[in-house]
């Protein structure tokens, strides 16, 4: 699918830069939101910016290696994690950063999003929503073991430093974020009422199924 004319990706990319700030997920210079162009190019948020602030003029255009091509701007510190991930994922379209604080607070007590109990989250996110264990930022062991989650899933979370979600567009990278928020919501509230079952393995098998069908998730490689 082609992408859309830059001029319109550029006023979604600032929209849900704001949304990220707008719904909580985000404070001070936290998150970052990347989107692919043609040309082995991505169009990004810059460093030192709060997402509710960002506007079109203040936006980036880098090469696959992180060399600013467009904008007077600097990009943010944690690039690499974007890059690993568009590495692993070619069709991979767009990669969101942020701090929703539920997902947030699983991460930093190193827990992962699980058991997977409820069939919408099975088909949009898969079988698991793994945590990275906490690695220091800018890292080459952090963006390794990005890359690699990359490879699987298309969310997943950072002990000590958010979420992280992939997107065929940036509207899908968005709402799986908001998925992986309310999920996390969920978990923390049916936790104190008693244990949580996970999905039985023949119910998720078809459920893994459906969503394999719809297109949804890792392509296969060949």
């Amino acid at each position: 699918m082609p992408s859309p004319p830059l001029p319109k990706l550029k006023a979604e990319l600032v929209a849900v830069s704001r949304r990220l700030h707008q719904m909580g997920w985000v404070a001070n210079h936290d998150g970052n939101v990347s989107v692919r162009l043609t040309g082995e190019r991505l169009l990004i948020t810059p460093t030192a910016v709060s997402k509710l602030d960002v506007d079109e003029a203040m936006l980036i255009v880098v090469d696959l290696d992180g060399k600013v091509l467009e904008g007077r701007r600097k990009p943010f510190s944690e690039l690499e994690l974007h890059l690993a991930a568009y590495r692993a994922r070619p069709e991979v379209e767009c990669v969101l950063h942020a701090h929703p604080p539920h997902a947030t607070a699983f991460g930093l007590v190193g827990l992962d999003l699980s058991p997977i109990a409820m069939p919408e989250l099975a088909v949009s996110l898969g079988d698991s929503i793994p945590t990275i264990p906490r690695l220091m930022p800018k890292t080459a062991e952090l963006v390794k073991a990005v890359e690699s989650a990359c490879g699987k899933v298309d969310a997943m979370l950072l002990s000590g430093n958010g979420a992280l979600t992939l997107g065929a567009s940036l509207e899908q990278a968005l709402l799986r974020m908001e998925l992986v928020e309310h999920y996390a919501k969920i978990l923390s509230i049916a936790r104190s009422l008693g244990p949580v079952p996970a999905l039985p393995a023949p119910d998720l098998a078809k459920l893994l199924d459906a969503r394999a069908k719809a297109g949804l998730g890792p392509t296969p490689k060949r």
